[in-house]
């Protein structure tokens, strides 16, 4: 990589110097099952994600990988494992920590035509590097009327973990979809987490990409075609995970998983869920969501960040504009508690979105179930 960078940036020593020192229930399984009915295997999310970055470094000499642990420690959750090995530390760059300063080094690497994909440990830690993010690359492409294109990932988990605080809990889904110029992407499945991926290093734009911790360990059948070293998903598609006709449920990243328990729930009380698993945060797949509300005539959005400003909000307007004469019931907005996330077990779990809330959502929606307003 160091051989590639002198060639764009020239050879003083600087940039050398700088460089080196620098779960799904069983009934949410069996509806993945049913969706990857072609399955010839299975692939943990980490798996694909290790296993889309190996191929596209393989495939390109310009992708590297930088970030606290990403080498000799193989990665804080192992997804950088056997990167350092088999691409030498000018490829996989492990830092200091200092997000603010690698991020800016990776950003000015992407203007010179590399492309780098740039670990935060966590999403939170990227607020440390937010300015580099927002205004060295969401923006330079249109400041620079086309003449700059910025390709760089900014992976990471993102979102609530488990008892790690209200520091390290924090969705930022909506904060970097806000931004013009970014692109956000939130997986769920290993093919998600593959596809994704692989299309997020392979855009000529800055990608910010949303990835969970408790998913790291999930497995998901996984078919031959998603294997194959040229397959990659379509940037700004949802996927409908389950069709039904009753009720329309949104959702990325892990509350897919809760989102497809709670319609197995629903299915046995009589109520056929759709669930879409949003996949692209930025640009939001409209015509998808739009779509299946037109068909099932109600809708129910879940994510598990703040409710204020949030994508549920976005894809309740989104509906109200385009599709507000197909709706039969109010929209329904399931997200998590308006506090920062509190430490003890007990607070966190009533802070963020669990299945049973989003059937008591749905069964609002279909009418059946007392409304809250008329309980209190």
């Amino acid at each position: 990589m160091l051989g590639a960078a002198r060639r764009q940036l020239g050879s003083g020593p600087m940039l050398g110097q700088v460089l080196r020192r620098l779960r799904p229930a069983t009934a949410a399984a069996a509806d993945a099952a049913r969706a990857y009915s072609a399955a010839a295997k299975e692939m943990t999310v980490r798996e694909a994600l290790n296993s889309a970055l190996d191929e596209e470094m393989s495939a390109d000499p310009s992708v590297f990988l930088m970030g606290e642990e990403v080498g000799e420690y193989q990665g804080a959750y192992k997804i950088s494992k056997g990167l350092l090995d088999k691409y030498g530390p000018d490829r996989v760059l492990d830092t200091p920590i200092t997000e603010a300063g690698f991020t800016g080094i990776a950003v000015g690497a992407a203007y010179q035509g590399l492309r780098p994909v740039v670990e935060f440990m966590t999403f939170n830690f990227s607020m440390q590097a937010i300015d580099h993010i927002i205004n060295s690359a969401a923006k330079s492409n249109y400041m620079s009327a086309g003449q700059i294109s910025v390709p760089i990932v900014f992976r990471g988990p993102n979102g609530a973990a488990a008892g790690v605080g209200a520091q390290h809990s924090q969705c930022y889904a909506a904060w970097y979809a806000h931004v013009p110029g970014l692109k956000v992407l939130a997986p769920y499945s290993a093919e998600d987490a593959r596809g994704l991926l692989k299309a997020a290093i392979r855009d000529p734009d800055p990608v910010v990409f949303l990835e969970n911790e408790l998913l790291y360990g999930e497995s998901f059948p996984i078919s031959a075609e998603v294997l194959d070293s040229s397959f990659a998903l379509p940037i700004g598609k949802a996927k409908i995970e389950r069709e039904g006709k009753d009720v329309t449920i949104t959702a990325y990243s892990k509350m897919v998983g809760y989102a497809l328990q709670a319609a197995d729930i629903l299915s046995k009380e009589g109520i056929s869920a759709e669930v879409i698993n949003l996949r692209s945060i930025r640009p939001l797949d409209r015509a998808t969501i739009n779509a299946s509300v037109r068909k099932t005539n109600r809708l129910v959005t879940i994510e598990e960040s703040f409710p204020q400003h949030g994508i549920g909000a976005e894809i309740c307007m989104s509906v109200v504009e385009e599709s507000f004469e197909y709706l039969d019931a109010p929209v329904e907005r399931i997200a998590g508690a308006d506090v920062p996330m509190p430490y003890a077990a007990n607070l966190e779990r009533m802070a963020v979105p669990q299945v049973d809330d989003i059937v008591r959502a749905a069964k609002r929606a279909c009418y059946r179930a007392v409304p809250m307003a008329a309980t209190a």
